[in-house]
């Protein structure tokens, strides 16, 4: 069993063909699907695909970096009266993006550190968008100094220091396509850590693994990332799907199948 930990199943990109897309990932072994929330507008597909997929699709809720701007706070308002709503199976996707736009630093800095309260609060693991932000974002979690919080930090690609540092904090590697590429550098961060933290994520429809690279991502492709995964650490694709599966249904409270 896979479970891609993050994909944005809502998204545009498979409106032509999502229960098909769906169906080629559970065929290849992947049972669940967790759903990082961007903002506003994609909370409707996020809780359909619940619906349709009960115990199989587990949608998150948050404010992603990239739609923090001045107006901010009336944002995390929707946030909060959602949390007050409902469960959610974590706090995502939430974090800081200084690769697109570095206007709203602070106020990203601000809505990330209020949702980890929310997280901490709701007892709900964070899922962390670190974009030209790692350490950043390491000492912003080191500052809060609260042993509850819990989460992954989403699309890793740091260094191995940088690794040791999140899981000291308790937290864990989300690992996708990346760690294929060619140059990514991934590969070699984790050939030098334990699979204890580490989860599975495909980011669905971006960052497509090697050999789809270019394409767009589906969440069938998280078995590259597994096999991808079992040659840098020398074991059949079986155990780091069953130890990353673990690891993942820990981390979220995931229902075993």
């Amino acid at each position: 069993m896979l479970i891609d930990t993050h994909a944005h199943l809502y998204a545009k990109a498979f409106e032509n063909d999502r229960a098909a897309m769906i169906e080629r990932a559970q065929q290849v072994g992947v049972q669940q699907f967790l759903l990082p929330n961007i903002d506003e507008s994609s909370i409707a597909g996020m809780l359909e695909l619940e619906e349709e997929y009960p115990g199989r699709c587990f949608p998150m809720m948050g404010l992603h970096p990239c739609s923090v701007k001045e107006n901010y706070l009336s944002d995390l308002a929707w946030v909060r009266k959602w949390l007050d709503q409902r469960d959610f199976i974590a706090i995502g996707e939430i974090g800081i993006d200084l690769y697109w736009d570095k206007t709203f630093v602070e106020q990203q800095k601000a809505a990330f550190l209020q949702q980890v309260e929310w997280a901490l609060e709701f007892d709900r693991p964070i899922v962390v968008h670190a974009r030209e932000s790692l350490d950043l974002l390491i000492e912003l979690v080191k500052e809060v100094g609260d042993s509850n919080l819990r989460g992954v930090f989403h699309c890793f690609t740091g260094n191995v220091a940088q690794a040791e540092a999140i899981m000291e904090l308790g937290l864990y590697l989300g690992i996708g396509g990346v760690v294929t590429f060619k140059n990514g550098g991934v590969d070699k961060t984790l050939a030098e850590i334990s699979l204890d933290r580490i989860i599975l994520e495909t980011d669905a429809p971006y960052l497509a693994p090697v050999p789809h690279r270019g394409k767009r991502n589906e969440s069938a492709y998280v078995q590259e990332v597994a096999d991808k995964l079992a040659s840098i650490k020398g074991l059949p694709t079986g155990k780091v799907a069953e130890i990353t599966s673990e690891n993942a249904q820990k981390l979220f409270n995931l229902p075993i199948l």
